[in-house]
């Protein structure tokens, strides 16, 4: 455990240093130096008041009082510290767990937690002394149990927060067990508060020791601890108070050391080195269906369960992709683009109810597999690169870790051999392998980005799903990243399947292109087509919305006009009827299918979609216009001296003449 360099230099760090050294030595030297004195009689001596030979005074055999409260030391802190162990280790595996298992051992772990909150701790404690039986022993056992479902409880709190990031679903994705994504990716997020918790528990549970002890149901003669002695020192408190005093003080001098160690040390956090498994064996081969088909998706639905009711964001949706093959996933924020991949990489949380008639990866039937199989094809054959990598890259392990975990999980690789494949992921994105000491918050955002693609290239697998990896980065870095991307399927044949809302990035980028709409696929078509013969209103609507350089700028930027439909009340016909310049009554009536009819290559959902000539004629008028605006702009500045004249300079003035 390490302490930042900030809390070390804090007046309240080296207190709490000194007072914790203090209590460490006492611990370790106090039977050796004074435990002889603590158990010698002396009956010339009994309850004797303080003196030069004995400071605190004596007992009622003549004992020193000083020595036993310096001997008791060992023995009242560490069965403080183990009940507290006991407690916040069971505690934080129970509530944790919430994070990493399914829907219903979820519930049932809340519903207990819930039950074991119902009663007072130390009403529990004290319960459990009398079962477990009066002594050292069975006190810390009772302390221990009665601590647990506070623990349980914060850890439950907190895993909760991190049960929806991006790092835990690309660790899902890697096809990481259970154990491995507790210790890894929720514990070390969660290490800060439960620290803080659990040195304060052990002020705590010091006290109640020393309170059972006290109440005769802890540590039982001949032997001792603070507690003990505080109860033989209450009978002469009245005449000599010193007796008593000395072991209260000595439980208030500890309990406030672990109050200040918990505030100092509350920004560590643990780490730990994972070790390999041996990977479970693959139920299919790594490749291509016979048909070529990577991906095979068919009539693809998901629902959600919301307070106001179910939605269905996605409808419908069938999709393939071939080896080698870049498939652009283009619409509207909120179309059903990321659920219709997270279902596919089945990462959609256990509310989600999904249904499909085909979905094949590699030519294996994902359906037909148990849950293991699944996770281990899913892992070995899918790649997510994920919208934001600062969230998608667990911020407290260094990207060495990140990179190797997933070959060391399914491929059963030594340290050695993954930090060598690592170094070459790198290098094919082009980043050098020094970063494998790096941890994320060190890099940019471009270098974040490549570090996703080059943990997904790990496994190598035969189909990356990149949702929409250059939304939060520049365009240079787009390009950049973008230019990787067909690199990397010119080099290793994956399918890719790039999710995006920027139409002009997909028809560049992609060689074919789906149009979704309210959680249905609208057109299908070429990507170098997209901007001359779309035939769906929708899709001309969004190739007229991009931004054009030439565009006149006194004018507003055409949108697409009108709100996406309700998702709780969807409509019978076409989504896109209420927003369409071209709607007639049979559009309210009726949705109409994927049509495919006049061009297999070009299929598109519509019962009136606009002619290709016509959509050809409006891309001339789009082009004329531009052209014009050019010329109009280059007579109007070669006619005016002023707009004509040199940036640098003098300024040209026009002849009055």
């Amino acid at each position: 455990m390490s302490l930042p360099p900030g809390r070390l230099r804090s007046p309240m760090a080296w207190a709490a240093a000194a007072i914790l050294a203090s209590l460490l030595v006492l611990a370790l030297a106090g039977p050796l130096l004074w435990g002889a004195a603590a158990d010698r009689p002396d009956p010339f001596a009994v309850l004797q008041g303080p003196s030069r030979a004995h400071p605190f005074g004596t007992d009622n055999l003549g004992r020193d009082i000083l020595a036993r409260v310096l001997t008791a030391t060992r023995p009242s802190l560490l069965l403080a510290l183990g009940a507290v162990l006991i407690g916040a280790g069971a505690g934080v595996l129970l509530g944790a767990s919430g994070a990493v298992v399914g829907l219903r051992a979820r519930r049932s772990l809340a519903a207990l937690i819930n039950l074991l909150l119902a009663f007072p701790a130390l009403l529990v404690a004290l319960f459990l002394t009398v079962v477990f039986g009066a002594g050292a022993g069975g006190a810390m056992l009772a302390l221990a149990v009665a601590g647990v479902p506070g623990f349980a409880r914060l850890s439950q709190t907190l895993a909760a927060a991190v049960a929806g990031t991006d790092h835990l679903a690309a660790g899902r994705v890697l096809g990481l067990r259970r154990h491995r994504l507790l210790r890894r990716h929720v514990l070390p997020h969660i290490a800060e508060p439960l620290l803080l918790s659990t040195t304060t528990a052990a002020g705590t549970a010091l006290i109640a020791l020393s309170g059972l002890s006290f109440l005769g149901l802890g540590v039982q003669p001949p032997d001792y601890d603070w507690g003990q002695l505080l109860n033989q020192g209450l009978d002469r408190i009245y005449v000599q108070p010193l007796p008593a005093l000395a072991p209260g003080l000595a439980i208030l001098y500890a309990a406030l050391t672990f109050q200040l160690l918990g505030e100092v040390l509350a920004g560590g956090a643990a780490r730990r080195s994972p070790s390999p498994r041996t990977p479970p064996q693959p139920v299919e081969a790594s490749g291509p269906a016979e048909d070529g088909l990577v991906l095979q998706v068919e009539d693809l639905s998901v629902e959600l369960p919301t307070p106001d009711g179910v939605i269905r964001p996605v409808r419908g949706v069938s999709l393939s992709l071939r080896a080698g093959e870049i498939v652009g996933l283009v619409g509207e924020s909120g179309s059903g683009k990321s659920l219709t991949a997270l279902a596919i990489a089945d990462l959609l949380p256990d509310r989600a109810r999904v249904s499909r008639r085909t979905l094949r990866l590699l030519g294996a039937d994902l359906a037909a597999m148990t849950p293991k199989q699944r996770e281990h094809h899913l892992a070995t054959g899918l790649a997510m690169v994920f919208q934001n990598p600062a969230s998608a890259l667990n911020p407290s392990l260094r990207i060495a870790t990140q990179l190797t975990e997933a070959v060391r999980t399914h491929r059963g690789a030594d340290r050695a051999q993954a930090l060598r494949d690592a170094s070459d992921a790198l290098r094919t994105v082009a980043l050098p392998p020094a970063l494998l000491r790096a941890r994320p918050h060190q890099l940019s955002g471009g270098q974040r980005q490549r570090v996703m693609i080059a943990s997904g290239l790990m496994l190598r697998p035969s189909l990356i799903i990149a949702d929409e990896p250059t939304t939060a980065l520049d365009v240079t870095v787009q390009r950049q990243i973008t230019g990787l991307l067909a690199d990397l399927r010119r080099e290793t044949s994956a399918a890719i399947l790039f999710i995006s809302h920027d139409v002009a990035l997909v028809g560049e980028f992609c060689d074919r292109v789906l149009v979704m709409y309210a959680g249905t696929i609208v057109e299908t078509l070429p990507a170098d087509r997209l901007a001359a013969t779309a035939r769906h209103p929708y899709t001309r609507a969004l190739v007229a919305s991009v931004p054009d350089l030439a565009a006149d700028r006194d004018r507003p930027l055409p949108t697409v006009a009108g709100a996406p439909p309700d998702p709780l009340a969807p409509a019978r016909g076409c989504p896109f009827e209420p927003r369409c310049p071209s709607r007639q009554d049979r559009c309210a009536r009726e949705a109409p299918p994927l049509d495919g009819r006049l061009d297999a290559a070009h299929r598109v959902a519509c019962w009136y979609p606009l002619p290709v000539q016509a959509a050809q004629v409006e891309t001339d008028r789009v082009e004329t216009d531009r052209v014009e605006t050019d010329r109009v702009e280059t007579d109007r500045v070669e006619t005016d001296p002023v707009k004509a004249a040199p940036v640098t300079g003098a300024p040209v003035k026009a002849d009055p003449a």
